[in-house]
């Protein structure tokens, strides 16, 4: 089947799963422009995983994954293609990263930017020294959800956090009053409270008046 089939394929499955009673309220709770079709997450993902099992050239994956998003009518079909750049064979890929850019400014909600920053910090992960370059850069975007991806671009990588790019990503953004902005420091700090808390303590501490409030909670959530 070529991309095309596959893209029609996971269209197709997703409509004949859909519960369009549902649909409302999955839109109002994600205050979405785009509509939806009725179809849960983990169901979601588990037809367009069942859809494209055995394709693993990342071409026709990222074909799959860019026209399963640029022409998405419902917002079922756009998480179908955040669920295809999950896949093994476009993970830490350095040359999906123009990719996940696109989501995340086009998605512009903290479901979609959450979930292609999780892919992000896989790129991270396996080419450090040019996706570190990039997120010193976007600390600093006129986009909010740009800021919000570089500032989560490292949750949940442990001991081998860059220590540096999470201060200037944080201090780029301290001042910021957007909510989305303001969670996604305190969950980073949380997040790396559980590897290094003293560091996050002391952190918070040198912080402490430029930090929000809701940062601040945040990081020292699970810190006696």
């Amino acid at each position: 089947m070529t991309a095309a089939d596959l893209v029609d394929s996971i269209c197709m499955a997703l409509r004949e799963a859909a519960d369009p009673s549902i649909a409302p309220g999955q839109q109002a709770y994600m205050k979405s422009a785009m509509p939806f079709l009725g179809v849960t997450m983990p169901v979601t993902r588990s037809l367009t995983t069942q859809v494209v099992r055995g394709t693993d050239d990342p071409e026709e994956l990222r074909a799959i994954a860019t026209t399963l998003w640029r022409e998405a009518t419902h917002r079922e079909e756009r998480y179908a293609a955040t669920t295809v750049i999950g896949l093994r064979p476009l993970r830490a890929r350095l040359d999906m990263l123009d990719l996940h850019e696109e989501m995340i400014r086009t998605g512009a909600w903290w479901d979609h930017v959450d979930e292609v920053s999780a892919r992000v910090t896989e790129v991270l992960a396996a080419h450090p020294l040019e996706v570190t370059q990039l997120m010193l850069l976007w600390t600093g975007d006129d986009d909010m959800w740009i800021r919000r991806a570089s500032i989560i671009s490292q949750l949940r990588r442990k001991s081998a956090t860059d220590r540096e790019l999470l201060t200037i990503a944080i201090e780029s953004n301290i001042h910021d009053t957007e909510f989305f902005i303001r969670k996604a420091i305190g969950w980073a700090l949380r997040e790396y409270a559980k590897t290094d808390p003293e560091w996050v303590r002391a952190f918070v501490a040198a912080h402490g008046a430029e930090l929000s409030g809701l940062s601040r909670r945040e990081a020292l959530k699970h810190l006696t």
